[in-house]
């Protein structure tokens, strides 16, 4: 199974509260087969824990340690937020405008996470992520992911 298709990615969102964009990028993760629902809170549960914002408009909401059992297969999720959505604390402004959603089966979490950041630390790459007017342009500027 490829780990982000089309089917994966969602464009133009707009999200009143970060764990609105969680919720969203968790259950496309869900609609493509790789997690089972209850992963989903377990994302919710790691940003209250550890901030999931990674800097350059970008979050990567993923699940706790103790949620791989609720992982089947290796994916990404990409949701699309131009207005941006804050990650931050209450008075922190931490807008992300892609959130990209990770589930890592056995040891792929650390090297999809790694592969994400680096290409992500580019603002560039940020902002043709963000002004990506199709699934496929996404898909194809994300390609060298891989598990």
């Amino acid at each position: 199974m490829e780990i982000l298709r089309k089917e994966n990615v969602v464009l133009n969102q707009t999200f009143s509260h970060k764990e609105e964009a969680i919720r969203k990028a968790g259950q496309l993760l869900v609609d493509g087969g790789y997690v089972k629902p209850d992963y989903i809170e377990s994302m919710i549960e790691r940003d209250q824990t550890v901030s999931t914002f990674m800097g350059n408009f970008i979050a990567i909401p993923h699940g706790r340690e103790e949620a791989k059992d609720l992982i089947d297969a290796t994916g990404i999720s990409v949701v699309q937020v131009p207005n941006g959505v804050n990650f931050g604390e209450e008075g922190e402004d931490k807008l992300a405008m892609i959130v990209i959603g990770i589930a890592g089966a056995g040891d792929d979490h650390l090297e999809v996470l790694s592969q994400i950041a680096i290409y992500c630390s580019e603002i560039e790459n940020v902002t043709k992520l963000a002004d990506a007017k199709s699934k496929e342009e996404i898909v194809q500027l994300l390609g060298g992911i891989e598990a």
